[in-house]
This record gives structure tokens, sequence and C-alpha cells, in this order.
């Protein structure tokens, strides 16, 4: 049976270590893990959340961004994060279409979709 979410994967281009450090390790706060020995040859970058949960950039040769598929974040101060994500140059779009939750999504550098949600009883 499911018990949770190890990680999620994430394709990029070949050229993406940098910026992925950039928006995930020092805009997002994620910490960056080492990746196994087999697997570094690969390319990529892995981030951890302080849950313990993972997020993974993966290199893809023939790289299309996720335009509708993407993970959720839940995050504490949502209009924080937004105001920091504005700052750095990424726009951010609203939607108020999941009730319970404030949300909005971002494009990452590789212009996958990434969803980022406070539950509104946290913020009332």
């Amino acid at each position: 049976m499911l018990v949770s979410i190890h990680h999620i994967q994430l394709t990029a281009p070949r050229d993406c270590h940098e910026p992925a450090r950039k928006f995930y390790g020092e805009l997002l706060g994620l910490r960056e893990m080492e990746k196994p020995p087999d697997l570094k040859k690969r390319g990529g970058v892995w981030f951890e959340l302080s849950s313990g949960q993972q997020v993974h950039i993966g290199v893809a040769e023939n790289f299309s961004p996720a335009k509708k598929a993407h993970p959720a974040f839940v995050v504490a101060n949502l209009n924080a994060l937004r105001e920091k994500l504005n700052a750095a140059g990424y726009a951010t779009q609203d939607d108020d279409l999941f009730i319970g939750y404030n949300r909005f999504y971002v494009h990452d550098p590789f212009g996958n979709r990434i969803e980022f949600i406070e539950p509104l009883s946290e913020i009332e």
C-alpha cells in the first residue's frame, strides 16, 4: 500500500545544474543532495525538502518542459514566496479554483510548471 511520496522528478536540458541550484536551492530553499555515484554520470541535481521528500531534476536529451503536469508544494507564507519569485524575475499566475487553498503557479527556469499552495485555514 502507498504510504507517501519519496521523490518527484522533473526533467531539464543538459546544462541545467546552475539554474536548478539557483531556483530550487537558493529561491525555494531546498537542500542539494549528493547523488548516488552510479547516477552522477547521468547529470541533473537532486534536492531535499525538510520533510525528507526529494525533488530530482533529471537531464532529458530531447527535453520538453511539463506545461500541464506538475508538482504542488505546500507553503507557509505564500505571499512572501510570490514576492521573492517575482523579485527574481519569475512571473506567477494566480488560480482560485482549488477550494480551501490559496495558490499560484510559476514556471521553473526550464519551463516546467510548479504549483505552490497554502491552506486557507493556516492564513485566516
